[in-house]
């Protein structure tokens, strides 16, 4: 009878993981080819308004008048700030509480404004947020009362979200896992992978069954140059060590302008303006310029360029607090310093032109993977978008160096320390102090709890074991009850205090924090 309650309960959430992902991928998918539409439309504009005073007067009052009202946006909903990913995170922390309707329309909205006009922003942060808020507002509606449940559903919701916007359905799911939710429970994954499928296959009716990055490769990377992986992934690891410490300090430097923060984003849309009538084929968030980097045909030096304007001009957009993300940007950073080090490796003869195609995609998931410090969402995400399997080897080597490099460096996961920055509302806490909440945390290979009895632990006392997952399989603990390494234990804690006992049962548990 017991078990039978266990599938019934698996059986409602990955209903539950379907339904959220469908509307999730309704919602990114308006929400992508709004995206891509105006950007389409803003090129056109910005290569007339060269010739036409009227156009470029029409269109600098325009980018200033959508500063203004995403700023009314961010004064009214903060939360909508950024990517959302470090927002969803505090979310399922147990650290902050939104309002999921105004979160939806509000980021909607603001991401078309401030992504539409071609800044360097990403899609996919926001379209996570959109996913989640969905998967939250499905929670309420549905009058889902268990706190592990509703964290579940926007943990599905935020897979959904990111798959619509990359056609990528495991590395939503993975991403959730790895970087957002840091649980590979079944009940998590499974219900993430489903809203995923789901809705993956709107954004396939959509938009097609084209890869999002359907970069042509002539032949594999042969063993005999692997030692170019190593290289470039120590480039890759010292310039994303150099992109989170900038993008750290954005903040900082535009709270010098003394321009209230919601209204910072009025710069770089500003700034927009000559950057796309000069380049208008490199504005945006960088897709577009990653399938055709392989076939611009130019020099060392002008690639360099380009990546110095991403670079820099990314910082400025991101950094004014806007609704957008840093997901697509990253990768295309990463795909242009592949696409620099091939160049450069081909004029001192080392390295044949014809697998600057490989390094391109190659540096993408190295980039994003010592950013994030996400190497198997790095590598998952650029096989799906990338539409082949035949770069795991070598995607697996620069992700693993790019990764150490940063590891080395002190670099944190970035949208990790993004939330340490969060405002976070002190009076919901005090409001849910009185509830308790589960915590589940796997106990990994060398924890220096495997082999104690629980009677042996430290257990802070505010806290109450109730279950050992060892496998499939659910144990009852009692004090005499051993724990074995892949176990996972079941916590119950206050509400208000989630993310506290979280963090100290972490490194209680396996020794990290």
């Amino acid at each position: 009878m017991k078990s039978e309650k266990i599938d019934v309960y698996k059986l409602k959430l990955l209903l539950g993981g379907i339904i959220v992902g469908m509307l999730s991928g309704i919602i990114v998918s308006m929400f992508r080819w709004s995206i891509g539409t105006s950007l389409k439309w803003f090129q056109g504009w910005y290569v007339q308004a060269r010739s036409n005073i009227v156009i470029l007067l029409i269109l600098l009052v325009f980018l200033i008048i959508a500063g203004i009202i995403v700023g009314l946006m961010l004064k009214k909903e903060p939360d909508i700030s950024g990517s959302g990913i470090p927002q969803v995170e505090a979310q399922l922390d147990g650290d902050l509480k939104v309002k999921w309707w105004s979160i939806l329309w509000r980021k909607f909205v603001g991401g078309i404004i401030s992504i539409g006009p071609g800044l360097f922003l990403g899609r996919e942060g926001p379209a996570i947020q959109l996913g989640a808020s969905v998967g939250q507002g499905f929670g309420e509606l549905a009058n889902v009362t268990t706190p592990s449940t509703k964290r579940i559903l926007i943990a599905s919701g935020a897979a959904g979200g990111l798959a619509a916007a990359f056609n990528a359905p495991l590395a939503g799911c993975m991403f959730v896992m790895e970087e957002i939710y840091h649980n590979f429970s079944p009940m998590v994954w499974i219900t993430a992978l489903a809203s995923a499928v789901s809705s993956n296959l709107i954004a396939l009716y959509v938009f097609g069954l084209t890869p999002v990055l359907s970069i042509p490769y002539k032949f594999s990377l042969p063993i005999k140059y692997y030692w170019h992986l190593i290289i470039l992934g120590i480039i890759l690891g010292l310039l994303g060590r150099l992109y989170q410490k900038v993008l750290l300090i954005m903040p900082t430097v535009y709270a010098k302008t003394h321009i209230p923060r919601a209204y910072q984003g009025i710069i770089p849309l500003i700034l927009l303006l000559p950057v796309g009538m000069m380049y208008p084929s490199y504005i945006g968030g960088g897709n577009g310029l990653i399938v055709d980097l392989n076939n611009l045909k130019v020099g060392f030096w002008v690639l360099v360029g380009i990546f110095a304007l991403r670079f820099i001009f990314s910082m400025i957009s991101y950094g004014s607090g806007l609704p957008g993300g840093i997901f697509l940007p990253i990768l295309n950073l990463g795909a242009i310093i592949g696409a620099i080090y091939a160049v450069f490796m081909h004029q001192t003869g080392m390295l044949p032109l014809s697998y600057e195609s490989n390094l391109i995609i190659f540096s993408m998931a190295g980039y994003f993977a010592c950013i994030s410090k996400a190497p198997f969402t790095a590598i998952i995400l650029v096989t799906e978008m990338v539409g082949s399997l035949g770069h795991l080897m070598p995607l697996v080597v620069i992700s693993l160096v790019a990764y150490i490099v940063v590891d080395i460096l002190n670099g944190s996961p970035i949208y990790e320390a993004l939330k340490e920055r969060l405002t976070l509302n002190s009076e919901y806490l005090n409001r849910v102090s009185k509830y308790s909440d589960r915590i589940e945390i796997p106990v990994y290979e060398g924890s220096p709890i495997d082999g104690m009895i629980i009677r042996e632990i430290s257990f802070p006392k505010e806290v109450l074991v109730i279950g050992i997952y060892r496998g499939e399989r659910q144990i009852i603990p009692r004090g005499d009850t051993m724990i074995k390494s892949g176990d996972r234990i079941v916590m119950m804690v206050n509400a208000a205090q989630r993310a506290k006992y979280k963090r100290r049962l972490t490194e209680l548990i396996n020794g990290l924090d």
